[in-house]
């Protein structure tokens, strides 16, 4: 099997840890509210996933290298961006995995890519969010500083180091409370649903993703459905790296036999 040369794009929306130029497929990782592309470094070191698999991760404006940059609080408008960022990847296929706000931007990824040239990924894996259809509007980027820091204390995903420092309190509430802000407004519009297989992946106490709301991603596709239940809570998947990657490289296997004209992103 040949490939033809990786592209090198310039684009700060993707982060490359390690190319993979023998990998097969891509797997585009899309990071929670307030977090970043290095939280899926571990995953793109995966043993499971390598060397078939090659992890790039989204790096959202407003943090680490792009922490100048003006914030986005719009799911569609960074959907549109990151659709755009993705096109010199298309030497292979893609598939998408996103965890909470990132859940939904993979979606809308996803949606976008059908209806352009790069066609359906082939896979979608959402984690940690419930389906779109299951709209409910949150009230956590309303709240004050003090209020915002122990949500974040509460839902564990955040180094509680930089909760106690001042000096990075002031630069990480602002990115948080602009990512809750899109992801609780977020509003899916209804459309045909995707063909493509799509994983939803949960931790069994997540009180953010009730297991018949994320159940429910059942009706965004028509292609294969699988629903992973994990033991632990949003961040269920800190704890439990290698079998969210035992689930990805599967699902990948199974949908690389799938037929080509049953399969988005088939090359």
């Amino acid at each position: 099997m040949s490939f033809s040369p990786p592209p090198h794009p310039s684009d700060p929306w993707i982060r490359r840890f390690r190319p993979r130029p023998e990998a097969d497929v891509r797997l585009v990782c899309f990071p929670h509210a307030g977090g970043s592309a290095s939280y899926f470094h571990p995953l793109a070191q995966s043993p499971t996933l390598l060397p078939d698999t090659e992890v790039l991760a989204v790096q959202y404006p407003g943090r680490q290298d792009r922490r100048r940059e003006r914030l986005l609080d719009s799911v569609p408008e960074m959907a549109d961006r990151i659709a755009e960022a993705l096109a010199p990847f298309d030497d292979r296929p893609l598939a998408l995995f996103g965890h909470s706000m990132g859940a939904v931007l993979a979606f809308e990824v996803a949606q976008r890519l059908r209806d352009g040239a790069i066609g359906e990924p082939r896979a979608l894996f959402v984690s940690g969010r419930r389906a779109p259809s299951r709209y409910r509007r949150g009230t956590v980027h309303l709240l004050d500083d003090a209020d915002l820091v122990g949500e974040l204390r509460r839902a564990g995903g955040t180094d509680p180091r930089f909760l106690d420092d001042e000096e990075l309190l002031a630069e990480i509430i602002p990115v948080v409370r602009n990512d809750y802000r899109a992801a609780e407004l977020y509003q899916w519009t209804p459309t045909s649903p995707l063909s493509c297989p799509l994983t939803a992946l949960v931790g069994d106490r997540d009180p953010q993703a009730p297991l018949d709301d994320v159940e429910a991603w059942r009706q965004h596709t028509e292609g294969p459905f699988d629903l992973k239940v994990f033991s632990g809570g949003h961040f269920y998947l800190n704890t439990h790296q290698r079998g969210v990657a035992d689930v990805i490289s599967d699902a990948l296997a199974d949908s690389a036999q799938r037929p080509a004209t049953a399969r988005g992103n088939a090359r």
